[in-house]
């Protein structure tokens, strides 16, 4: 048998499964609406959650830009190909990407500085399900966007089954924020999703009041329809 500093190559190997695993976070997510919601994650696939129904994933420390939705009105066949109205994610049930706007998004950055999880719940991409993001295992607060944002949505902002952003809609820098300077200021569609849900992102640059942690190693579940 090889070996690595000392210790034979099938123990090393062996050791180092042991730290994945136990080195990990588990994300539950609940459908507690009166509906079929198709639950999407990135890293995690996709599963459809019946009224009442769970899902159990595991995400590895140190993932960044990992987020969980809801994808909605979906009709898939046998082979798990189809498409939704909403948050459809490249029209396959076991998600291999990001999804569609409008969705709402949890979003988790892991095990990052001074041994902390980032957490969040998005509103950057629109909305289609109302969300609920809590730790689990931690005494670190949680936070919810549980508001009827699809039954206000502003005129110019509505498509069937959600409410668009308002850069997926007009596509400047007014609304995107994809650069500095001022671009960021309030106007009437980030204030609407600001007074709907005060916690979650109303754009990308909405950090002092929408980004939340905990310590690393956390576990959380994310509720839709609070």
């Amino acid at each position: 048998m090889a070996f690595t500093g000392g210790r034979p190559v099938g123990l090393s190997l062996l050791f180092c499964l042991f730290c994945t695993l136990t080195h990990a976070v588990n994300l539950d997510v609940v459908n507690q609406c009166s509906y079929t919601v198709w639950a999407a994650a990135k890293p995690g696939g996709g599963r459809q959650l019946d009224p009442g129904q769970a899902w159990s994933i595991t995400v590895a420390f140190g993932s960044t830009l990992a987020r969980i939705w809801g994808r909605t009105n979906c009709s898939f066949d046998g082979n798990g190909r189809g498409q939704c109205q909403t948050g459809d994610c490249n029209k396959l049930l076991d998600c291999q990407g990001y999804g569609t706007p409008p969705n709402t998004l949890a979003e988790f950055a892991l095990n990052q500085t001074n041994n902390e999880d980032f957490f969040d719940i998005s509103l950057v991409d629109g909305f289609n399900v109302p969300l609920d993001l809590s730790p689990t295992t931690s005494a670190c607060r949680g936070v919810r966007c549980a508001a009827d944002i699809n039954g206000q949505c502003p005129e110019k902002l509505r498509t069937p089954g959600g409410c668009n952003s308002p850069c997926t809609v007009f596509k400047t820098n007014q609304y995107c924020c994809t650069t500095g300077s001022g671009g960021c200021a309030p106007n009437e569609y980030s204030s609407f999703f600001k007074n709907m849900c005060p916690d979650a992102y109303s754009n990308s640059q909405d950090d002092q009041t929408s980004g939340f942690t905990c310590p690393s190693g956390t576990n959380y579940r994310v509720v839709f329809c609070p």
